[in-house]
């Protein structure tokens, strides 16, 4: 089980698009999700409260989370993740490779 939540307990169904940056040396990186017309903002009364990505082995908690709005109606989400060290780096990569496999999703490099 590899799920993302905006708030905890409820899964989200939109498959976000990732973007992952890293420092040369891996002692740090950065990844952002962006969620395009996603459930947790479409439900009426729905509170984003942070990105929890689940798995087996716990949670990743970030607070970076921000809504993008057209014309004053919601239309996507987008949120950051840090990682300051290679033990989270790879601790958010079994997470990802957990949560493409459950999805179909694959990895393209540009």
């Amino acid at each position: 089980m590899a799920e993302i939540q905006f708030a905890r307990g409820v899964a989200e169904e939109v498959i976000p698009d990732v973007r992952l940056t890293r420092a040369k040396d891996g002692s740090d990186g950065t990844a952002t999700f962006y969620f395009e017309e996603p459930k947790a903002l479409m439900e009426e009364g729905f509170e984003v409260t942070g990105l929890y990505l689940v798995d087996e082995e716990g949670e990743i908690i970030s607070r970076e989370v921000n809504a993008k709005f057209i014309n004053g109606a919601p239309a996507a989400l987008e949120a950051r993740l840090l990682m300051k060290s290679v033990a989270e780096w790879d601790r958010f990569m079994r997470f990802m490779n957990r949560y493409a496999e459950e999805n179909g999703l694959g990895l393209t490099k540009n």
